[in-house]
């Protein structure tokens, strides 16, 4: 029976869509695959890791039967893209195989049976709904995202805060080094819910959203988020257990400040940055009136330093931070400037964006 036939490039974007949680090695192997069913011309595509569900649908069906099976993603996935782009693929199931056919290539794939596939069930009710643009919501994480931790034993870390309070949706993450806040205001009016969103779904959003002022709905239920955009419908589990107070985290008052070029400053981490080593990555910053001296060295005594001229008459510090937090904060913000405040050597500095209260970055010292 024939499921789909079409132009190679329509049938990839659903694949390419879905595939990108799919793990080949699992404790079930069926995670492997991808759910097809067809009710007509009507295709779904459905993939899941137990935590993430990403689920898209096209208008590619041959025929008029209502049928499902699930094939291995990676395989299927490979096989079109190595097929020229021009020709029409014909997929069609046969006594448990499907069968990929493109031109005179043809390809035979094990399938595995749709009744077997263990889906992420929907929450039965959600308690806030928001809706945003796409580029709304991919600015967002994509301002906080780079200081999730990766595999830290707080797993309540290895995530993103999402906070809806008021007309506010904030973003927040921390690797207990350092951390990151970004708001955007919305024309919505919303109780405050707080949710922490597993490292992968938000990594799989920053794929999948696009620069668009398109539609995302995001809905909050107790243990999972459902985000519903374009032809896309992504559900995730959350992350249990209490993040840390943001509030009393980022620093206020502090009387040191400076604001200076934005390139100027990662252009000058990055050359200093060389001399670091794989397992230090300490630069050395010596804050005077009118100067910013950047320095660092290596264990085989070697050594860059950095002069900059900056505008600021505050205290003199010597304090030391780790290089790579710096730079992933530089290369993420967009703006021209950026303004750093610091209390004392002890202290964590504060860097933000001149006259915008909506982005917030702290990193805590290291010594040097």
């Amino acid at each position: 029976m024939q499921l789909v036939k079409t132009k190679r490039d329509t049938l990839l974007r659903p694949l390419q869509i879905v595939s990108g949680i799919v793990e080949r090695r699992h404790t079930l192997p069926i995670l492997a695959n991808i759910l097809i069913r067809k009710d007509g011309e009507k295709v779904s595509f459905l993939s899941t890791d137990i935590e993430v569900q990403i689920t898209t649908h096209a208008e590619i069906g041959s025929g008029g039967e209502v049928s499902a099976t699930t094939v291995a993603a990676r395989k299927l996935l490979d096989i079109l893209r190595a097929l020229p782009d021009s020709g029409d693929v014909a997929l069609s199931i046969a006594n448990k195989r499907m069968t990929v056919q493109s031109g005179k290539s043809r390809f035979a794939l094990q399938t595995l049976a749709a009744e077997e596939f263990p889906t992420v069930a929907q929450a039965e009710q959600y308690n806030a709904k928001v809706t945003l643009p796409q580029k709304t919501l991919k600015h967002l994480f994509n301002m906080v995202h780079f200081a999730m931790a990766q595999q830290d034993i707080r797993y309540y870390l290895n995530g993103m805060l999402l906070v809806v309070d008021g007309r506010n949706v904030i973003a927040v993450a921390t690797d207990g080094h350092r951390l990151a806040f970004c708001q955007v205001e919305t024309d919505q009016e919303f109780q405050r819910q707080e949710v922490i969103i597993p490292r992968k779904t938000i990594l799989e959003l920053q794929r999948l959203l696009e620069d668009l002022e398109n539609p995302v709905e995001l809905e909050i239920a107790n243990n999972q988020v459902k985000f519903t955009f374009a032809d896309i419908e992504l559900i995730s589990k959350l992350v249990e257990g209490k993040f840390p107070d943001y509030t009393r985290v980022i620093p206020k008052g502090y009387k040191n400040n400076f604001t200076m070029d934005r390139q100027t400053l990662l252009h000058s981490l990055q050359r200093a940055a060389i001399m670091t080593s794989d397992k230090f990555k300490g630069v050395r910053c010596i804050i005077s009136p009118g100067s910013l001296k950047i320095s660092s060295t290596n264990a085989d005594q070697e050594e860059a330093v950095e002069e900059l001229e900056i505008d600021y008459g505050g205290d003199s510090i010597d304090i030391g931070f780790n290089v790579t937090y710096l730079l992933d904060v530089l290369n993420n913000l967009k703006g021209d400037n950026i303004n750093i405040a610091l209390g004392d050597a002890n202290s964590s500095a504060l860097i933000t964006v001149p006259d915008n209260g909506d982005f917030k970055y702290v990193v805590m010292p290291m010594r040097i």
